[in-house]
């Protein structure tokens, strides 16, 4: 029994162990991502800073390149941020964001041709090389803003198009509160007259009902009372019967029996 427990305690040990060098590695991979894309953000700073420098500050060829890289490396990182925040709403740009990683190719392999020839001191024969340099960067750049516009062309069309609906359905649902108040107090006003009217024909049909019961009563009343009078100075007067006519005396056993009365 304390051999199991211990090997338990062993396995709980080693399980603990190992899930905090499993969170310890993570922890750390996470960091070095983050301090490695913070010196690429660093150092693309510090590159996109030298090259606007060096294309305002010098003249010639070394004024040329560093404005074509710049111009490449400028329109190459909007049109992938463009990309990558549209994608989060719009799965479709999925086709659009692969094909700029190929057309990513060919900016690198452009660019690290650019600053192999900032390095070139054959000066003449890069002058003689710009106009193809700058078509190629140009075909580059204009694929790249291609597709960063329609991006942001098909976000701000189905902006409009979620506006317009959002519009009408606000149209719609306000004209249906403007009819609704109107309608219940017309309903209310309306229901109320109709139960004043019922109430008034009801009350109208009681009174007319109570007069006529009341006029045949009395008739009937008249009727009666003439009829016995009438009886009354012919003859006899008849008697009304009571309505509870007086029980029989009752008897019992210690009274004595009443004679009959003699004739003599």
């Amino acid at each position: 029994m304390e051999a199991a427990l211990i090997i338990f305690a062993l396995m709980v040990l080693f399980a603990f162990l190992g899930l905090g060098a499993y969170a310890t590695v993570k922890v750390v991979q996470a960091t070095k991502r983050g301090v490695d894309r913070t010196i690429t953000q660093a150092r693309r700073t510090v590159e996109d800073t030298t090259l606007r420098a060096k294309s305002f500050g010098q003249v010639g060829v070394a004024g040329a390149l560093a404005q074509l890289r710049l111009d490449l490396r400028t329109s190459m990182r909007s049109t992938q941020q463009a990309l990558h925040d549209g994608v989060r709403v719009d799965a479709s740009l999925r086709e659009s964001i692969a094909l700029f990683e190929r057309l990513s190719a060919h900016g690198h392999e452009l660019d690290d041709e650019l600053k192999r020839l900032e390095q070139d001191p054959d000066r003449k024969r890069i002058a003689d090389s710009l106009p193809d340099l700058r078509e190629r960067t140009a075909k580059i750049t204009q694929a790249s803003e291609s597709l960063r516009w329609a991006a942001r062309d098909r976000a701000r069309r189905f902006a409009e198009d979620d506006l317009s609906t959002l519009s009408a359905q606000i149209e719609v649902e306000s004209d249906a509160l403007r009819d609704w108040s109107r309608e219940s107090v017309d309903h209310l006003a309306a229901a109320a007259a109709e139960w004043d009217a019922v109430q008034a024909r009801a009350q109208a049909s009681g009174n007319a009902q109570g007069n006529a019961q009341g006029n045949a009563e009395g008739n009937a009343r008249g009727q009666s009372s003439g009829q016995s009078s009438a009886a009354g100075g012919w003859g006899a007067e008849q008697q009304q019967p009571a309505l509870n006519p007086a029980a029989p005396a009752p008897q019992y056993p210690w009274q004595k029996t009443r004679r009959p009365e003699s004739t003599t």
